[in-house]
């Protein structure tokens, strides 16, 4: 079965049970969900949209952006989404690369078309009529066939697009299950959307959480900490950025049952912080990147004393053991991974240049992490490999800092072949950061008022923008 055969599944064996909660507390069930998509899909259709037909998704996180997507899969249809911090460029870009047959997206048609040449060809593709009805029916392809192209930027470089073909999105979906090991009883907070399309073939509650997603910083934790309690959520599907805006409510959280946190750093501050904000919950940290997900896995309680004490004196960031179903090898400190759930290739070519490596008849895919392997196997992640510093490596020393007193960000970069660590917090001691500065080596410790960090995320380094505020 492919993944919308058993999201459908799901909505015919249990159609009163809620799949959806938004921001503004709007509801749907799996059973109005399908029946929603199924009009959409109808719409499509109408079109002249079919199996292989490439369409071009810009909405926000909202119950509609499911029914459409659940309606492209339906179809057979390619969703295809812009890089989400992208801004006007991500979407032409998208457009250019995918070369979409129409988009689905009110603003798009409303606001952008008109200063977007790229979207003017386009169809754009209307809602259905009524809201309901249509036919659940599954266009009938092959499992090799491509269902889900998204564009990212990684750390550096022009967005890349990665396909997703059916069978992939199936095995993403079970290998991530055998981590968070979902019931229909489950009520998960989500800002991950891909997430969202596992809870819905597992069969379990989604509440999306209320702000905007795409700027995770500036949600509101309390807000966030009361949503929570209102639906009666148990587990937390988040990026570091939303955990620490939660931690950072000073509430506790007794009823959590789980947190699982990925998409950036995971650094030992906040994992102690989320420890304090759910003490009953396990808590795990899941390293991937968008090309291989999940590649390793961290429970909290398997960290030991010695672990902790290591990460504080610049050891690197502890990632935990890589999953059974993938291959990983080092290779001059970088992370290469091969397996059923890496990523084959991108959309250009132009793209696997770089990253994509054939070894012994076995396609690896470089990830350009640096990291190292202790004895018990587990991954030590040191930073993005181009901004290893001889000796120095940017999560080894960020790690260090972040467990220095007062320290809330801290960003490790090299200018004029300067060692430089950047920190901000509250009632920090030039003295005593210079002193601890030295322990690390030859290092150059500056305060500032914040760190600057990705725009997606805002979960890693932003390194162009550190050094432009460094000078």
């Amino acid at each position: 079965m492919s993944l919308i055969e058993t999201f459908l599944a799901q909505a015919e064996r249990r159609p009163d049970a809620l799949a959806i909660v938004d921001g503004e507390g709007r509801r749907v069930s799996f059973g109005q969900l399908a029946q929603r998509a199924a009009a959409r899909a109808s719409v499509l259709r109408g079109m002249g949209i079919g199996a292989g037909d490439r369409v071009l998704v810009a909405r926000g996180v909202s119950i509609e952006l499911y029914e459409v997507l659940l309606a492209i899969f339906q179809v057979g249809a390619v969703a295809t989404f812009p890089e989400p911090s992208g801004g006007l460029d991500g979407v032409r870009h998208a457009v250019r690369m995918a070369q979409p047959k129409a988009f689905a997206g009110a603003l798009l048609a409303r606001v952008l078309r008109p200063f977007v040449p790229e979207l003017r060809g386009l169809d754009r593709i209307p809602d259905p009529e009524g809201g309901g009805g249509g036919r659940d029916e599954v266009a009938a392809i092959g499992g090799d066939a491509p269902a889900l192209i998204t564009f990212t930027s990684g750390s550096t470089g022009r967005p890349k697009g990665i396909v997703r073909s059916v069978d992939f999105l199936l095995l993403q979906h079970r290998l991530l299950e055998g981590l968070r090991q979902t019931t229909p009883d489950d009520v998960d907070l989500i800002s991950l959307p891909v997430f969202i399309l596992s809870n819905l073939a597992a069969g379990a509650a989604s509440v999306i959480p209320k702000g905007k997603l795409t700027k995770p910083a500036q949600l509101d934790g309390g807000e966030l900490v009361r949503q929570m309690q209102r639906e009666r959520v148990n587990r937390v599907i988040a990026p570091p950025a939303v955990c620490a805006r939660m931690v950072d409510s000073g509430v506790q959280l007794d009823e959590l049952s789980a947190l699982f946190t990925g998409g950036g750093p995971v650094f030992p501050n906040l994992l102690h912080g989320m420890r304090e904000f759910a003490p009953r919950a396990r808590i795990h940290a899941v390293y991937g990147s968008t090309e291989a997900e999940p590649i390793a896995h961290l429970e909290y309680d398997d960290i030991g004393d010695k672990d902790w004490v290591a990460m504080a004196e610049g050891a690197g960031l502890l990632a935990g053991a890589p999953i059974e179903e993938i291959d990983v090898d080092i290779v001059e400190d970088e992370v290469w991974v091969a397996g059923p759930h890496v990523n084959r290739g991108y959309l250009d070519p132009v793209d696997d240049v770089s990253t994509k490596v054939t070894r012994d008849g076995v396609l690896w895919h470089r990830t350009a992490d640096a990291a190292r392997r202790d004895d018990a196997g587990r991954l030590w992640l040191l930073g993005r490999k181009e901004a290893v510093s001889r000796d120095f490596y940017p999560f080894a020393v960020e790690t260090a800092a972040l467990s220095w007193p007062g320290v809330r960000a801290a960003g490790f970069t090299v200018i004029e072949g300067r060692n430089i660590l950047a920190v901000c917090g509250d009632a920090l001691d030039d003295t005593d950061l210079v002193r601890r500065g030295r322990k690390l080596g030859e290092l150059e410790v500056r305060r500032v008022r914040e760190v600057p960090m990705d725009r997606r995320h805002n979960s890693k380094v932003d390194h162009v923008g550190l050094r432009k505020l460094l000078g």
